[in-house]
């Protein structure tokens, strides 16, 4: 499977928050914690949102993200108030760049943790349901960017959390018709430039791991003594598929079909449903 960071708050160094906390994303690569796989080697990718620019930048290589130059440049030099960050474990399809996370299509990023099961049975079926003015900007081959462009197709500029419900629910009507008992496991974050939406749903109700971040201001005055957090603004909101450090209090696990939502003037937590 894969790790994957999704920030939101005051613009910061990319490299704040992919390097320098103590179990970091780059760590995670190399001993992830709480994933399937302890090494996430097989790619990884950052997408950002820069003011007054149409859409997000995208850099993804195949090489792991720990020994990775050109990742330092661009996290040591970018700033960014809306950013993800992902590193990849194949599940069985080829290690290349159009494989890597996060996807882009026009203001939107989309990055996902997880599988559909049976993946090669199923893919004939899903990617028919693809908008056929969607379908030729598919550039690689897995089900994550497949997801990605069924959630587009069912309305994910309009209605973010429906048109993932009705991909999810899609996805578990076509794997049950195939057999397939548990087709779906995913975390997915997906953001549009001002808000962030984070979901965690599995067909078998044991999804991977998924966190939020408690605030950081109530979190320093616990823990003033903490250099990580000293400079952190106070609107930094993280979501992350395994805490970045062992301080207490300062994750909380997102719960079982639930989604997310980051933004102006409040976030919240809501049931996830897939449509039927």
């Amino acid at each position: 499977m894969c790790r994957w960071i999704a920030y939101s708050g005051t613009p910061v160094l990319l490299s704040r928050i992919l390097f320098e906390p103590k179990h970091n994303l780059i760590d995670q690569s190399l001993r992830s914690r709480l994933g399937v796989e302890t090494t996430n080697g097989d790619g990884f990718g950052i997408g950002w949102y820069a003011q007054d620019l149409p859409t997000p930048g995208v850099l993804r290589d195949v090489g792991p993200a720990w020994n990775n130059q050109n990742l330092q440049e661009v996290a040591h030099h970018v700033c960014s108030g809306l950013f993800f960050a992902h590193i990849r474990a194949t599940t069985g399809t080829a290690v290349q760049q159009s494989n890597c996370h996060p996807f882009r299509k026009g203001r939107w990023l989309w990055m996902h943790n997880g599988s559909i099961d049976e993946f090669s049975r199923l893919r004939r079926d899903l990617a028919l349901a693809v908008d056929p003015a969607l379908y030729s900007d598919i550039e690689g081959s897995t089900d994550s960017e497949l997801m990605f462009f069924l959630s587009l197709t069912f309305g994910l500029t309009d209605d973010p959390p429906g048109a993932v419900e009705r991909m999810a629910g899609f996805i578990e009507r076509t794997g049950h018709a195939h057999g397939v008992r548990h087709p779906l496991q995913m975390t997915v974050a997906v953001a549009d430039g001002e808000r962030l939406w984070a979901f965690r749903y599995s067909s078998e109700g044991a999804s991977r791991s998924l966190y939020y971040s408690t605030r950081v201001g109530a979190l320093r005055s616990r823990r003033p003594e903490t250099e990580y957090l000293r400079d952190l603004p106070d609107t930094a909101r993280l979501i992350v598929s395994e805490p970045l450090g062992d301080f207490p209090g300062a994750w909380n696990e997102v719960p079982e079909s639930t989604y997310g939502i980051v933004q102006p003037g409040g976030d919240e937590l809501r049931a996830f449903q897939p449509q039927p």
